[in-house]
Formats: C-alpha cells, structure tokens, sequence
C-alpha cells in the first residue's frame, strides 16, 4: 500500500520538479521511504517519464523492495499502490518458466508478469491496485486499475509553462493540485455529482480538468503524444444463473480470507459486530494463519455501541480481541485533521477517519474490513424499495407530470405532515421524483440515494450546474449502467449498481483516503473479483433470498456461530457524529455557511442554504444532519485547497 504519481511526456526540470511536488504531498500514504526515477538524464529534455513512490512496507520489508523498482532484464520501471494477494502462486509459474527473483515482493512479480505476458497478466492478479509501469523496450507506459476500484488513481493533462503537455497522474487528486500545474477550478459536473449523491461520480472530480481513472481497465500512453484512452478487460459480471454452486462461492471467499491474511507487518479485523465484519472475522480464523486480533470501537452513546455484540462474536471464533473507546472529547479533538483527511468532499468519510486511526495507533498496519457484503448479498433497503418503486412509477406512467406530482405532495404530506420551510428530504419526500422516474431503475435507484429532492437542489445550484448530470451521474456514467442492468433481474440489477455507485463510487474512495491518511492498510476480502464472479453464478433466490438477511452469507461464514448473536436490527457502522456535532459544529457551520462569497464560490445560493440551516435548527421534518454535513463538508474542502468555479 502506498501513493505513486507521475507524468507521462516531454521530461523537463520543471516537470520532473512538479512531480516530486506531488510526491510530498502523499507523504502520509507512505511514511516508510521515497523515491523517483526518469529515464531521462536531471537537466535534459527528452520523450520519457517520471515516476515517484511513497512506501507503506507490507511485503518484503527490505530496501531491495523499494519503489520505483526496474527489471534489470527488461529495463521495464514500475510505481504500484495495492496488494497482488496470488502474487505467491503466478512467482511459483514464473520461476517454472525460468524466472529468477531478487526479492519476496509482489512488486517484483507484476514487473516480471507484465515481462511474460504483456496486458494480459492483468487477467491473472487478483488484488487491488493501481499501477503505472514504464515499458522501456516500446517507449509507452501502462496504467492500470483493479477490477472494482479498490485502489484509486487520477490524471489530468496539462503544461508547465511555455512546455509540451504532458499525462499527469497520481493517488489522490491532491497529489495532482500539488503539481501546482492544474488550476484549483470547480468541475460544474463533478460538482453537479456531489451535490446530487454526498460524494463525487467518475470520471468526473471534483476539480475541472482532472479525471477518475475507471476500475478495471487500463491504457498505454505515448509520451511523445500523451493521451488517455482507457479500456476494459473486467466489467462488474451480469448474472449467470446456474453457472455456480454455493460450494464454488464458499470455497472463493475461503481462498479469499486466506490471501488476504499474508502479511509481513501487524494486520488484524475491523469487527463492528455486525454480519459482515463477523463473517471476515469467522473466515480469516478458519484459514488457519494463527490467532486473528479483532478490534471493536465502542461509544459510550449506548444507541451506536455495539461493542458487545462484536465481543460475544470474537469469542464465538476464537479470535483476540481489543476495544478502543471513542469519546466525544477525543472525536473534537481530531475532527480538523479528519476532515483534512477528505481528498475530495465527501459526507461520509471520517467514520473510517476514526477507526482507522485508533487501530493505528494500537499499532496495526493492515485491517481486514467487511466492506462489500450488502451490496454483494442484499443487505440494503434498496433492494427491496426500488423495485417496489420501479414497478409502482412504471403502473403510474400513464399520468400527466402534472397529476403525478400532486398525487406524491398529498401522500408525503399525509406521511409527514406539515412542511416547514423546507420540505421534507427523505425518500417520502422524494416521492414526486421517483414518481417522475417513471420506472427506470437507474433513475429510481439515484433518487432514493439523493440527498435533496429535485426541487430543492435546484434551489442550492444553478441550472448550469446541475443540468450537467443525469440522475446526478455523468451522462457516459448513466449510459454504461443502463445498458449493463437492462433486462437483468431486479435484485442482481440493484447489486450492480451498488458495488458501482455507493461503494465503487463512495465508500470505497472514502476508506482509502481516510485509512491512509494515517498510514494504515485497509483490505476488503468480500470484494475479491473470483468471489463476486462467483455470486453472478447462483440463482437469485439462492443468492438474494430472504432480502435483506444476507442468509448466504451467514451460512457459508458464520457456521457454527450462534445465530442469536446477530437477532438485532440491522446498524451499520456509523459514529454518533449527529449527536456529537450538533454543539461542536454549530458555531462553525453557520459561520461558513453565512460566508458567501466561499459560498458564491462553490456555485451554490446562500438565500438557500440559510433557509434549509434555519428549517435545520428548528427541528423541520426529514432534514437529517447529513444534508447539512454534506454542504458543509463541501464547503470546508473548497476552503482549505483553495479551488472555487
């Protein structure tokens, strides 16, 4: 794990110079070493790259498994953030091939795969990565990223001053406004996104210019004419039913667990207490590896600690487990780095912020998480609302726009009562616009997620702005989804879209920049692309069914763990944030709300934002604190990286 960046183009000292510019600014994902390499001689001028490397040690601890790392055979030269969890098994058919290895590094192995099999070794890792390698015979480079967009990666084009363009990269948008080559200017689309959604949808960011290099794909770039033309060699799998057996499925998230676990530096499991974390931790104590650490954060806030739970279950598998008490003290005093934590504005991430920080500090370097199994097995609400939705707007299509918005306005009413000065921003108040969807399921689906009802974003932005997007998507984004959930059963359609949007999109981005902005590995196993493959297999009701009990899930991980332990509601991991920062942040937030020109900047409308803070205040029905976070969060971002549009 570590942050790479780079240029792809005319190598020149101001160039070389933005790029080690970049590389300080990922200081925090690799506190273990640093380094540079160009092909082009300090001082010259010439077609070539430059490539920078911030270390997290993982595997092979030893300085011969520094990067940038060349193959001595080939000249190939590598940058990479990620983990190749079979990096063991393609070393063992290499060396039967005649490969010889200097180091025990799986940087090592993609350097020699990619000498063996060209792009088509990105068909045989398994892992989360994101890499650029120099290929020294042809003169281009390759960059690539993994199936499901564990790992994060951006570029941009651009010029330092009076020179050629050149192909920018790097692991953090961050990394690329460090190059101080891109203006630090609001992307009206990414814009468009966030405020639709609480987070950012590739391709587009936050900042214009700057782009989201897709999952699963990679591209090769000429130097001497940098361009980027990305293309796919995985796409999330449409649903195959009967290809699979739940024995193929148990015995990948077993392969999974197990890889997942080789580590040459302390590694332990988030264990929150619920199913997911749960079946992680179940999973990794089977793999026979050695004793599992399980770490729980607990809150004295009664409604959000699940510490007990997470102990009984630690028990139940016989892991060692560890609690950390989180308290309100503690959570005021990190908020600010938390929230520097944030690469691009999110409304979600220092959750992840928190935890990762407190297990940091306990002294782990990798955690296992149980990122993926809602989405994977049907644990969310949305898997049994928007097909509801779908079927009740595709009934109803028949009815003038007109007619159908009274009809929503009178059942929300009657759901919530009277309005104050804004109306209610939950999915009852978002009745209209699912309404309006007509039964598309991309667009029912983006309006359960919204943060605002249509109406009431068109108060916050311009039209310029938020006429950008599609249901709150890139357009190119909301075409490639449709196509790939037409004509496919609701419930696997639903999964797809989540394992793009909520977590490709937000949760995924959101952990790794909160965990490694203080230096911690963070490793999802439910995600390995075998497992979700393997899913795409099994019936729907054999995968699915009943929704929203993840059944399988509990049946192949959890055997033998009393399944009383999990006879509670659903929680989800979340800090009692809403509590705690209702006096925290009251002050601040309506200081940087009654700031208008930091407002003015970010596109938005001040009358607006003031009335939906005072309909805040007053207690107004459905306004939940996020949608005052995820303005706020905004806002702060544009304020400390200094972009505006």
């Amino acid at each position: 794990m570590c942050g790479i960046a780079g240029a792809i183009g005319i190598v020149t000292p101001a160039l070389r110079a933005a790029v080690e510019r970049a590389n300080s600014c990922l200081a925090h994902r690799g506190p273990d070493g640093e380094g540079l390499w160009s092909g082009v001689p300090a001082g010259a001028a010439a077609p070539g790259a430059v490539l920078a490397h911030r270390r997290l040690a993982i595997i092979d601890l030893s300085a011969g498994a520094a990067q940038p790392m060349a193959d001595p055979l080939t000249g190939n030269v590598i940058v990479y953030n990620g983990e190749i969890y079979n990096f063991q098994e393609i070393r063992s058919e290499l060396e039967r091939g005649g490969a010889r290895f200097r180091t025990t590094s799986d940087t090592e192995v993609l350097l020699r795969a990619y000498a063996a099999w060209k792009e088509e070794a990105l068909g045989r890792l398994r892992g989360m990565f994101a890499f650029v390698l120099w290929d020294a015979a042809r003169g281009v480079a390759l960059l690539a990223r993994d199936r499901v967009g564990i790992k994060p990666l951006y570029w941009a084009l651009a010029r330092p001053p009076g020179e050629s363009p050149a192909l920018l990269f790097a692991s953090e948008v961050r990394g690329l406004l460090g190059m101080e080559l891109v203006p630090r200017k609001l992307s009206r689309a990414g814009l468009s996104t966030y405020l639709w959604n609480g987070f950012v949808v590739g391709p587009e960011t936050i900042i214009d210019g700057i782009r989201e290099f897709p999952a699963g794909s990679f591209a090769e770039v000429d130097p001497r004419a940098p361009r980027l033309e990305p293309r796919r060699y995985w796409e999330l799998p449409r649903a195959t039913p009967g290809s699979a057996t739940v024995d193929e499925v148990a015995h990948e998230l077993d392969t999974a667990a197990r890889q997942h676990l080789i580590s040459d530096v302390p590694l332990a499991v988030f264990l929150s207490g619920g199913v997911d974390s749960s079946a992680v931790t179940a999973l990794a104590a089977r793999a026979g590896q050695g004793l599992v650490k399980t770490f729980n954060v607990s809150f004295e806030e009664e409604a959000y600690d699940e510490s007990k739970a997470a102990r009984a279950i630690a028990t139940a598998v016989g892991a060692e487990h560890h609690e950390i008490l989180l308290r309100q003290e503690t959570f005021r005093a990190q908020l600010p780095a938390a929230l520097r934590s944030l690469d691009q504005p999110s409304f979600d991430a220092i959750n992840t912020y928190f935890v990762s920080r407190a297990v940091r500090e306990a002294g782990i370097t990798v955690a296992l998480a149980g990122t993926g199994g809602d989405e994977l097995f049907g644990g969310y609400k949305s898997f049994e609302e928007v097909p509801r939705a779908r079927r009740a707007g595709g009934a109803l299509s028949f009815l003038p726009a007109p007619m159908l918005g009274a009809f929503a306005a009178l059942l929300t009413r009657a759901k919530v009562g009277r309005f104050g000065e804004v109306p209610p921003q939950t999915r009852w108040g978002k009745l209209g616009d699912v309404l309006a969807a007509r039964g598309n399921l991309l667009a029912v689906y983006q309006t359960f997620y919204a943060i605002y009802t249509r109406s009431f974003l068109e108060e916050i932005a311009a039209k310029e702005i938020t006429e950008t997007t599609m249901y709150g998507l890139p357009p190119e984004r909301a075409r490639e989804l449709t196509a790939r959930t037409n004509g496919a059963q609701a419930w696997h359609a639903v999964s797809m879209l989540e394992l793009a949007l909520f977590l490709g999109e937000r949760l995924l981005r959101d952990s790794d920049c909160a965990s490694m902005a203080v230096a911690l590995e963070l490793r999802v196993p439910l995600l390995d692309h075998r497992v979700i493959e393997s899913l795409a297999g099994l019936e729907a009701a054999e995968r699915f069914a009943p929704i929203r009990s993840k059944r399988l899930l509990k049946e192949i991980a959890l055997r033998g763990v009393d399944r009383a332990l999990f006879a509670r509601p659903k929680m989800g991991f979340v800090l009692p944030i809403d509590v705690w920062a209702r006096d925290r942040l009251r002050e601040d937030v309506a200081a940087v709300f009654a700031d208008r020109a930091l407002v003015a900047g970010a596109g938005l409308d001040s009358s607006a934002i003031q009335k939906l803070w005072r309909a805040y205040q007053a207690g107004a029905p459905g306004l939940y604190w996020s949608r005052i976070w995820s303005l706020y969060a905004l806002l702060t971002w544009c304020r400390e990286q200094r972009a505006r549009l």
